[in-house]
């Protein structure tokens, strides 16, 4: 009986099932899975390499009453650059435009007194552990210029859309009023 199986099923596979056969298929079969672990650690790699270099930002408001100055600032504290690719100002919850001159422009004689400014465009590049003062005011004193403080604090929002040298990511930070 086991004959007859063997010989039905050679005419229906067409291969003789001998041990040469047997470790050809094995053979087959073990370089298949070679080629998908292969592939798995490829692939995990590349996501390593792309969270080895991912961007952090952060943004802080300070005042410092030794130094006497008050400042919004933006620091990368990730592990790699971060390229700007999107900026927004918000001001009492309305937009205004993207942090760049013009809109600064157009916000600085709404205040008594001009901070200083440092814009963010698309394009341009946060490098790792470095700090930026978006706007900042020296000779800070908390009695003449509260106003600043309730500006950067309380009335003013910024957003900020990034991404890693890879590209793709769309991160976002965002100051939110206290």
């Amino acid at each position: 009986m086991q004959f007859l199986h063997r010989k039905a099923l050679r005419r229906y596979v067409g291969v003789a099932l001998d041990a040469d056969t047997g470790i050809a298929v094995c053979a087959v079969l073990i370089a298949l899975g070679s080629f998908w672990i292969s592939w798995l650690q490829t692939r995990s790699t590349r996501a390593h390499h792309r969270q080895s270099v991912r961007p952090l930002l952060q943004i802080r408001r300070a005042k410092s009453h030794g130094d006497s100055t008050a400042h919004l600032a933006v620091t990368n504290a990730g592990l790699g650059p971060a390229v700007v690719t999107q900026t927004l100002l918000m001001l009492d919850g309305e937009p205004i435009g993207p942090w760049d001159l013009s809109t600064y422009r157009s916000l600085a004689p709404t205040l008594p007194l001009k901070p200083k400014v440092t814009t963010l465009t698309e394009g341009d590049v946060v490098l790792i552990g470095q700090k930026i003062l978006l706007l900042h005011l020296d000779d800070y004193l908390e009695e003449d210029h509260r106003w600043f403080w309730e500006l950067i604090a309380q009335r003013m929002s910024i957003e900020i859309r990034y991404e890693s040298l890879y590209g793709g990511e769309g991160y976002l930070v965002r100051s939110t009023p206290l």
